[in-house]
């Protein structure tokens, strides 16, 4: 049991949406927060007592340049039984009767062609959103280019996506995320679903995309973040490598789909859920 004692930032977003919320998630980066959870109006950040700095958090909040106001209160929270907690809230997931998605403390369910675990370190969010479940359907219906092909998980947070593509026989996955807790989190569920020798994490933001050329690019990230990266993805890309997005609603798509033309990339198709969205892209000037 971990006994820990959090912090629990609220921060009332006005006017509030989800968008909004995750553009304050996106614009809190350099804050050490371990995991959020979104409660209208209040986006809920949780910390480590001892990396809890008001001032740091205020200074982070004043510099933003946004269309939102955000007010916060702090209130430290008793030490506490994540795992107990992850064990009510996190219910596995079953993509299209193919893939499924459980905690290590899930047992005795039904095996579909594809199985991953992911070990909660986290105090609160499972990462079953609805993009996360788009973007694991867009890998199973294009298996034929991910099998021998190398695949980039941007923001890979838990890597599901990366472990995906590497159980699907990509030949090597790469994932990326700028929060250092996640990038750990990420080869420690690797090596848990035995594809480690197949998946690289790191710690860092777009930039590290110099490393390589990729045949895919995944990325679920939110939509400024998208924007303002989708030219960084598509000089990583090889000519017909392929682009999944997602992260924003279908409204944002005509914005999302006039910067990937700029780039280089051509829309393919798209899917949506409860108004969240995915689209593919195919990058064919090089």
């Amino acid at each position: 049991m971990n006994s820990q004692e959090y912090i629990e930032v609220s921060m009332k977003i006005t006017p509030f949406s989800e968008e909004n919320a995750e553009i304050l998630m996106a614009e809190l980066d350099e804050v050490p927060f371990e995991s959020f959870s979104v409660e209208e109006p209040y986006l809920k950040g949780y910390i480590p007592k001892d990396s809890y700095n008001a001032q740091v958090l205020k200074l982070a909040l004043s510099g933003m340049e946004t269309d939102f106001d955000v007010e916060f209160g702090a209130t430290l929270i008793p030490p506490t039984n994540w795992n107990a907690l992850w064990e009510e809230q996190f219910t596995p997931i079953v993509v299209d009767g193919k893939c499924t998605i459980k905690a290590t403390f899930h047992k005795g369910l039904k095996k579909t062609r594809f199985n991953i675990t992911i070990d909660p370190k986290m105090a609160f969010g499972t990462g079953h959103h609805q993009t996360t479940f788009m973007m694991c359907r867009a890998l199973l219906e294009n298996e034929a280019a991910i099998k021998g092909k190398t695949v980039m998980d941007m923001g890979c947070g838990t890597a599901i996506l990366a472990i995906l593509a590497a159980k699907m026989g990509a030949a090597h996955t790469y994932g990326i995320d700028i929060d250092a807790v996640a990038a750990v989190s990420a080869f420690d569920n690797a090596r848990l679903n035995k594809v480690s020798r197949h998946v690289e994490t790191y710690c860092g933001d777009a930039s590290l995309l110099q490393m390589g050329k990729y045949d895919v690019l995944l990325a679920n990230i939110n939509r400024n973040i998208l924007i303002e990266d989708i030219p960084t993805y598509s000089r990583s890309l090889k000519k017909d490598g392929l682009l999944f997005v997602s992260g924003f609603y279908v409204e944002d798509m005509p914005m999302i789909s006039g910067v990937a033309a700029q780039a280089g990339l051509e829309y393919v198709s798209h899917d949506s859920m409860d108004n969240w969205c995915c689209v593919k892209y195919v990058k064919k000037q090089f």
